[in-house]
C-alpha cells in the first residue's frame, strides 16, 4: 500500500493524470444518483475535487492550471461548433430579447454588489470577490485584480470571496432552474427534440384559387410575394410532378408547400385556400402522398460538398428532383438556393426512385465516412481561439485592457467555425456523439480541478466570522436575479424554458448549470441560447467588476 500512497502524495505527471480521472470517475458516479428524483450530474465532480483537496490531496500546480485551462477551452470551443450551423438564425429571430434578458441578470447583480456593503457591512473588494464566485466568472476576478493592485490595494480578500461563494455559485442556478421547473413550468413551456424539428418550416397544401396568379411561372411569384417558399408537388388532371421555376399554375391546381413559419398565412393569400391535412406532425408517411413520387433523407458526407451553395449544385436541372428542407443540429431549414450546405446535413429530396439514388451518389449518404471526426480543423480553432482570447481591448477610462480569456475567445470562434468554416471549405463537422464526448471530458476536467484548487482552504474559510455572511450574499446574489428574469421571462414574454434556462446559465457564465438543463430538458434550445448570450455577458461583467471599484473606491 506504501507506493500507492507514494504515488498519490509526490507531485508527478502520473499522479496528476491518477487523481484527475479518480476524481472525475467518483463525481461522475455520483452524479447518477437521484435523491427525491434529482440529481446534479457532473457538478458532483466539482465537491468530489473540494473534498479531496480538503483532505490535503493536490497536483503541482502548473499540471493543474493547464488541466483546468485546457479543460474549460475544449467544453465551449465544441458547444460553440455545435451551435454555429444554426446560431445566426436564432439571434435573428430571438437574439435581442435574449441578449436584453440576459443583461438584466447582469444588471441586477451589479446592483445588489454595490449595495452589499450596506446591507451587509461587507467590503467593496470583498463584494467583488464575491460576486465573481456567486456569478462563477473567474475572468471579472482577474481583472478586478488588476484593478485593485493598480490602486494599492489588497487583493486576497477577493479571491477569497470568490472561492467559498464559487460553489454555491455553480449549485445556485441549478437549483434556481429546479426551483421554476417545479413550481411554475408547465408542460406546454417545454419544447421537446422532436418539436423543435419545426421550428424554422411550414407544411401545407393549397389549391391555387387567386385569379391573380392564373397563368403566372412559379419564379413570378417568388418576386410578386416576397416570401420564400418552395412547391414540393402539384397535382393537375390526377397526375402529379415535380414544379420548376417555369411551370405554369393554372385554376384548380393543388398545391404542397414549404415555407417559414412567418409566412404561412402569406401562402394563403397567395394560392388560395389551405386544406385542413396536418402534414408537420412526424408520423407523415410522404411516400404514401402518391405512388410515383418518393421522399428519401440522404445525408451529406461527400468532403468536396461542404460549404456549397444549394442552388449551385442544379440538382432540379439535372435530376429532376426538388429538395425541400434540410436538417441541421435537430432544426428544419427551408432548402432555399443560396443556403449552403454542410457536411452531415441530411437533406430530404423529393422526385422519382431512380433520380433520386443519383442524387445519393453525388451528396454521399455514407454514414461511416462521417464517423471519423476531422482534428486538424478542431485544433486549428483552439488554436486561434485562445489567441483571440489574450487580445487587450481598450475601454475609455479604464486602464487595464479587457480581455475575453480562455472561454471566451474559443466560444466565439466556435461559433464562427460552426457556422462559416464550410465557406472556406473546412470540414468542422463532429457527430453528436464526437462532440458530446469533447464536451464532458473538457467540463469533467475543469471542474476536477477547480475543486481541487478551492478545497484547499474552503472549509477554513468557512469557519471565519464572515464566512457565513460571505455564503449567503453571495447566494442572494446568484438566485434572486435568476429568478427575477427567469419567471419574468417565462410568464410575461412566453419564452419557452428550454431556451429561458440557456439564456440564464449565459448570464451566469454557468456551463456546469448548462449541463444540467441540457441533461434534464432533453432540448438544444439551451445550448443555443447560453451561445446567444455568454459572450456579452461574461465581457460586460469583466468591465462591470473594474468600473465599480474605479469609481467607489
Amino acid at each position: 500500500m506504501e507506493w500507492i500512497l507514494d504515488i498519490l502524495s509526490q507531485h508527478s505527471a502520473l499522479q496528476a493524470v491518477i487523481i484527475l480521472s479518480m476524481i472525475c470517475a467518483c463525481g461522475l458516479a455520483l452524479g447518477k444518483v437521484k435523491i427525491l428524483g434529482i440529481s446534479l450530474g457532473v457538478t458532483f465532480v466539482f465537491f468530489t475535487g473540494i473534498l479531496l483537496g480538503h483532505l490535503g490531496l493536490s497536483i503541482d500546480g502548473q499540471v493543474l492550471l493547464y488541466a483546468e485551462d485546457f479543460g474549460l477551452a475544449i467544453f465551449v470551443y465544441a458547444l460553440g461548433v455545435q451551435v454555429g450551423p444554426g446560431f445566426f438564425s436564432s439571434l435573428r429571430k430571438s437574439g435581442v430579447s435574449l441578449t436584453m434578458l440576459a443583461l438584466l441578470v447582469v444588471l441586477l447583480g451589479t446592483a445588489f454588489t454595490i449595495a452589499m456593503p450596506a446591507m451587509f457591512h461587507v467590503k467593496l473588494t470583498d463584494a467583488i470577490g464575491i460576486m465573481c464566485g456567486a456569478t462563477t466568472n473567474t475572468p471579472a476576478l482577474g481583472a478586478a485584480q488588476q484593478t485593485l493592485a493598480q490602486l494599492h490595494q489588497p487583493t486576497s480578500g477577493a479571491a477569497l470571496g470568490c472561492a467559498l461563494t464559487y460553489p454555491l455559485g455553480v449549485v445556485g442556478v441549478i437549483l434556481a432552474i429546479l426551483f421554476m421547473h417545479k413550481t411554475v413550468v408547465h408542460k406546454s413551456d417545454i419544447v421537446t427534440s422532436g418539436q423543435e424539428q419545426h421550428d424554422q418550416t411550414y407544411i401545407a397544401a393549397y389549391h391555387v384559387e387567386n385569379p391573380g396568379i392564373f397563368g403566372k411561372k412559379v419564379g413570378e411569384l417568388a418576386s410578386i410575394s416576397g416570401a420564400q417558399f418552395i412547391i414540393s408537388r402539384l397535382w393537375r388532371g390526377g397526375k402529379v410532378s415535380i414544379p420548376s421555376s417555369d411551370t405554369v399554375l393554372n385554376e384548380g391546381d393543388r398545391l404542397l408547400v414549404i415555407t417559414n413559419d412567418d409566412s404561412s398565412a402569406t401562402m394563403q393569400v397567395l394560392f388560395g385556400e389551405q386544406e385542413k391535412t396536418d402534414f408537420n406532425k412526424d408520423d407523415i408517411d410522404w411516400n404514401a402522398i402518391d405512388s410515383k413520387l418518393v421522399s428519401r433523407r440522404i445525408l451529406v458526407t461527400r468532403p468536396n460538398m461542404n460549404g456549397k451553395r444549394l442552388g449551385d449544385l442544379k440538382l432540379r436541372n439535372h435530376f429532376g428532383v426538388n429538395v425541400t428542407r434540410i436538417f441541421r443540429n435537430g432544426v428544419r431549414l427551408l432548402a432555399t438556393p443560396d443556403l449552403h450546405i454542410l457536411l452531415g446535413d441530411r437533406i430530404t429530396v423529393v422526385g422519382e426512385e431512380a433520380s433520386i439514388a443519383n442524387v445519393e451518389k453525388i451528396l454521399g449518404n455514407a454514414v461511416k465516412d462521417l464517423d471519423e471526426p476531422n482534428l486538424i480543423s478542431i485544433f486549428i480553432g483552439l488554436t486561434i481561439g485562445l489567441l483571440v482570447g489574450l487580445i487587450p481591448i481598450a475601454i475609455p477610462g479604464i486602464g487595464t485592457p479587457v480581455r475575453l480569456g480562455l472561454a471566451g475567445g474559443p466560444i466565439i470562434i466556435g461559433i464562427l467555425m460552426g457556422a462559416y468554416g464550410p465557406r472556406l471549405h473546412m470540414v468542422t463537422y463532429t457527430t453528436q456523439s464526437a462532440n458530446l464526448m469533447m464536451r464532458s471530458l473538457g467540463l469533467s476536467m475543469y471542474l476536477a480541478c477547480l475543486g481541487l484548487d478551492s478545497g484547499r482552504d474552503f472549509f477554513a474559510t468557512v469557519m471565519r466570522p464572515e464566512g457565513l455572511t460571505w455564503i449567503l450574499s453571495g447566494f442572494l446574489l446568484t438566485v434572486i436575479p435568476v429568478l427575477i428574469v427567469g419567471i419574468m421571462a417565462l410568464k410575461l414574454m412566453k419564452i419557452d424554458f428550454g431556451t429561458i434556462c440557456g439564456m440564464l446559465c449565459g448570464a451566469m457564465a454557468n456551463p456546469m448549470a448548462l449541463d444540467y438543463a441540457l441533461d434534464s430538458l432533453k432540448s438544444d434550445r439551451a445550448s443555443v441560447a447560453y451561445t446567444t448570450v455568454y459572450p456579452l455577458c461574461m465581457f460586460v461583467r469583466v468591465i462591470l467588476a473594474q468600473l465599480i471599484l474605479l469609481a467607489f473606491l
